[in-house]
């Protein structure tokens, strides 16, 4: 036998020894990890699902006269939003859950509504109409929305893997999502969200849209049943006459005009013009820092408001002087407060003191807060004083927040300003502190940030025979180059529906009661 070659011989043993390739190691390779997979899996269904909501989850239904869309879309906060076109938006903080419930206000039925104009009983049993027709509607949109996720998820989830099981587990895990945010909803359901409502849109039209704070604070009967009664008020006002009810307060109704820290803007002005014609203002409060440096060239600015149409009490800020405080006393229709002294205005009892601090560079002043505390001191003496003499103040004035807690349990409502931001609390001792944003939108400094600074007011309703606070609303506009209006309709706690009622309090020896709670 013929003799092999070393070299082929140890070609030969290298062949026979080398390891076979696996023909399953490239598609072992191609493996994503585990998490890996979970994130696409995720991924998948979220958008999957999204999509299906958005274009098959829409569910038109006829709800009272009014024809509506009802949408179940993706949102971090939750909620109800209420779409009035060309009103504006609702939004309601009525659950939190991944998904905000979308109700579009369409077009009313021409032939209902004229059957509402026509015959106006129907409206007593319109209410029950409209929540049958809400309940239908809501049904429907929850077998909608099932069907809408679960087709969105299947049919991404095949287009991705091209697996039919891998599809299937798409849809029933974007199931299982929606099935876990409907619980979250319901077991966050906040029936009582209906009573704070923002509205954004026109301006004008928000005061009648929420409504009137009388009715809200003495007819809740009216706002018990969230949506359904919502709609029914929205339909009353919304087009059954073409045209939209006008703004009535309750003849009953004190209504008080809170600003602050103007700095220098003229078109606060016009702002506050135009609320005090809208709302019917009684009176207005500014907490101070109307100026920004105080000097007897701006004091042309405070001219205007000689026509505002409404008494205005003033108090100094630390933008402020006393050349200011001068010049605003020499105006006819301009309470200034100071030193604590009480002064009725419109039917309400109003004290305040001025700013200790004159600090128009916006420098800090040793021993700058111990001043302002000093100063709420004196106040919170002066109001006790008054209210010895059966006399008691109804609302406190000053500019800093500091000054105004020295107050606390010596009247129902202390306001200021200064912090540039709207806050509202109660004290520890039953005094309400409603702080101000600027409604200046920070005057000059509101081009200092990357977004301009809002323009906020308040609206304050006092009821005429008891003095107190019944409800209150922000007025938030956008600043510089923005056209955007909010109003936030609030409630104190006390006048919510089934709230205990307060515990009388004590009364003066001139046997008015005294005010210590909120």
């Amino acid at each position: 036998m013929a003799r092999v070659p070393v070299a082929a011989r140890n070609r030969i043993i290298r062949t026979l020894t080398r390891r076979r390739p696996n023909r399953h190691a490239p598609e072992l390779a191609a493996q994503p990890h585990p998490w890996k997979r979970a994130l696409g899996m995720t991924v998948v269904v979220l958008v999957g699902a999204w999509l299906g909501l958005l274009i098959v989850g829409n569910v038109r239904t006829q709800v009272g006269p009014m024809n509506t869309t009802m949408a179940l879309r993706p949102s971090l906060s939750g909620g109800t939003k209420i779409n009035v076109s060309p009103l504006g938006a609702l939004t309601l903080d009525s659950h939190v859950a991944p998904v905000r419930l979308d109700v579009n206000v369409d077009q009313l039925d021409p032939v209902r509504s004229q059957a509402l104009v026509d015959h106006p009983e129907r409206l007593a049993g319109l209410q029950d109409e409209v929540a049958r027709d809400v309940e239908h509607g809501t049904l429907d949109l929850a077998l909608r929305s099932c069907v809408a996720v679960v087709s969105g998820a299947t049919a991404l989830g095949l287009a991705v893997y091209r697996r039919p099981r891998r599809a299937l587990a798409a849809g029933g895990l974007a199931l299982t999502l929606l099935a876990a945010s409907g619980a979250t909803a319901y077991a966050t359901w906040n029936p009582k969200s209906v009573l704070e409502p923002k509205f954004s849109g026109l301006l004008s039209s928000a005061p009648s849209l929420v409504g009137n704070a009388r009715s809200i604070v003495t007819e809740f009967d009216v706002y018990q049943k969230e949506l359904a009664r919502l709609v029914t008020n929205v339909t009353k006002l919304y087009d059954v006459t073409s045209t939209l009810p006008a703004y009535r307060p309750d003849p009953s109704t004190i209504r008080v005009l809170h600003v602050s820290d103007i700095h220098l803007n003229p078109a606060s002005w016009k702002i506050i013009a135009s609320l005090v014609t809208e709302y019917k203002v009684n009176v207005i409060v500014d907490s101070g820092d109307t100026m920004d440096h105080g000097t007897a060239a701006e004091n042309g600015f405070l001219d205007p408001i000689a026509d505002l149409g409404a008494p205005y009490v003033w108090v100094r800020g630390n933008h402020d002087s006393l050349l200011t405080q001068s010049y605003l006393e020499r105006m006819k229709n301009v309470r200034v407060l100071d030193d604590g002294r009480a002064q009725t205005i419109a039917g309400l009892r109003f004290a305040g003191i001025g700013d200790p601090q004159f600090t128009p560079d916006r420098s800090g002043r040793p021993g700058g807060n111990a001043a302002e505390e000093l100063a709420g001191d004196r106040l919170a003496t002066a109001l006790r004083d008054q209210r010895a003499a059966g006399t008691p103040v109804d609302v406190a004035v000053a500019h800093e927040p500091s000054a105004a807690r020295r107050t606390d349990g010596e009247v129902p409502l202390v306001l200021a300003g200064h912090l540039h931001h709207e806050q509202t609390e109660v004290m520890k001792r039953g005094t309400r502190l409603r702080l101000e944003g600027s409604t200046g939108g920070s005057g000059l400094r509101a081009v200092e940030g990357k977004y301009p600074d809002p323009v906020e007011a308040s609206i304050l309703y006092f009821d005429r025979a008891t003095r107190r606070l019944q409800a209150w609303d922000e007025i938030r506009l956008g600043g510089l180059g923005l056209t955007t209006a909010e109003v936030s309709r609030h409630l104190p706690e006390e006048n919510r529906p089934g709230a205990n009622p307060t515990p009388s309090a004590p009364t003066t020896p001139s046997g008015t009661a005294s005010p210590t709670g909120p």
